[in-house]
């Protein structure tokens, strides 16, 4: 008996254990609700920092004394970093982990909208908006992949599209906060409250923030590191002095662009670039120009930011809503639906004889299924690379995503310049919608001829 005994413990203790089907199998832990709140938290920064510079503009162009036009490269200064620190620190966080560089971009835009308050002319200004956009860019991608690392299956959409739309909560939380201090303490206070709280957010992920658990086992990291963190969620595992750790399927590919190209995963990228460049773009150009192009239509200023903030209340209740019918139903029904829907209400909104009440609905559909729909693409986004490529992957895609954001606004701007009438606009924005519709249709079948090949395989 005593020897059967021994080789069943020798046995147990030379087991494998799935990470991947080890985190679907659980139930989600409190210790996994604390690391989407920590990431939310950055993410929720990031909308937060991004639109208070448009709220401060017109501070800063009054206390300087100088035109609006003359802000204008600062604010593409800011998405060219973001662009650039996409692709940049999306690729970094591949080879040397997420938690260090998710930490650190977090650091050092906080650091960087501290320094904010420091400049005095727009040169100064434009250098120090792109070393901000630069950390930011570092932030949903890497926060993307390590939700998805630390998700159930079952949640996972859910949970990376919820993590997602705290840019917009965030967006929301810097307009409230620019109205309480711009009147008292001037621009410069917004800038210190937003860097002193990435700051904050910071010193808890270096504390708390755990690696992801995935890339730590292709990275053959010690098993202890792995088997503590591991326990955090399944404090049942048995970890044995043998047992081994691996990752269903996914092997230690070398982060870089390239490697987004090879093993049949080409066509993958390029749709995903394309729905991300198209979507950004119809966002952006949403976002900046619907408040104006509605006074062109003989709405007053009131209903005319209420219009532009409805379109945020939409994306918000879009994030919410499409995580649990993507888990549902699946990412490819639910988006392409959603972008085929906004095809429709996007053209509608430039309509001249719309009433005020269906303007608003058509505005809100539009901010549900492009703004809500953005979120949704980066989770997807991060489902279709493996584990030593995700950050890559989605940096990547939001950094083709960025350029999007910038043309978008300059390109309605020229053709405002043109004469464009609204209804025409609005037509012309609805194109990338149906684009990105189209793009995810033939994403779904290449998807689907990918796991075929595998499983015949």
């Amino acid at each position: 008996m005593i020897p059967d005994t021994a080789q069943r413990v020798e046995e147990a203790q030379t087991s494998i254990i799935d990470i991947s089907a080890l985190i679907d199998s659980q139930p989600l832990s409190r210790f996994q609700i604390w690391i989407m709140v920590m990431i939310g938290c950055s993410v929720v920064m990031d909308g937060f920092d991004v639109q208070t510079m448009g709220f401060v503009a017109p501070a800063i162009v009054q206390a300087w004394h100088i035109s609006p036009a003359e802000l204008g490269p600062v604010f593409g200064a800011g998405l060219l970093g973001m662009l650039a620190g996409s692709i940049v620190l999306g690729a970094m966080a591949d080879r040397v982990g997420r938690r260090p560089i998710l930490a650190g971009a977090t650091v050092f835009y906080g650091l960087c909208m501290l320094g904010t308050t420091l400049v005095h002319t727009v040169p100064e200004f434009l250098v120090v908006r792109f070393m901000t956009g630069f950390g930011i860019g570092g932030v949903m991608g890497n926060a993307i992949a390590l939700v998805s690392e630390y998700s159930p299956q079952k949640y996972r959409a859910s949970l990376m599209t919820w993590v997602s739309c705290g840019f917009t909560g965030g967006a929301i939380a810097g307009g409230l906060l620019c109205a309480i201090l711009l009147p008292s303490l001037g621009w410069r206070s917004v800038f210190f409250v937003g860097g002193v709280l990435p700051l904050v957010i910071a010193v808890a992920m270096l504390r708390y923030l755990p690696e992801s658990i995935q890339l730590l086992v292709l990275k053959e990291h010690s098993p202890e590191t792995i088997a503590r963190w591991l326990r955090k969620i399944a404090p049942g595992v048995r970890v044995g002095p043998q047992t081994r750790f691996a990752v269903h399927g996914q092997t230690h590919a070398k982060a870089s662009v390239g490697e987004l190209f090879r093993h049949g995963r080409g066509t993958t990228t390029l749709l995903l670039w394309g729905i991300n460049f198209a979507n950004l773009l119809n966002l952006f150009f949403l976002s900046n120009w619907l408040p104006m192009l509605s006074l062109r239509v003989g709405h007053g200023v009131s209903t005319a930011v209420l219009i532009g903030t409805t379109l945020q209340i939409g994306g918000t209740a879009g994030a919410l809503l499409m995580g649990p019918l993507m888990d549902r139903f699946g990412f490819y029904r639910v988006l392409a639906l959603g972008f085929l829907v906004a095809t429709f209400s996007v053209s509608a909104v430039g309509l001249p004889d719309l009433s005020t009440g269906l303007r608003y609905a058509v505005v809100l559909i539009s901010g549900v299924c492009i703004v809500g729909g953005q979120p949704a693409v980066n989770a997807l986004t991060a489902t279709l690379y493996p584990t030593s490529l995700r950050a890559t992957g989605v940096g990547w895609s939001l950094g083709i995503g960025r350029a999007g954001s910038i043309i978008g606004p300059v390109v309605a701007g020229q053709l405002i310049k043109l004469q464009w009438s609204n209804t025409t606009l609005f037509v012309a924005a609805a194109v990338p919608a149906l684009a990105s519709c189209l793009m995810l249709v033939w994403l779904s079948r290449v998807t689907a001829r990918s796991a075929a090949v595998c499983t015949d395989c």
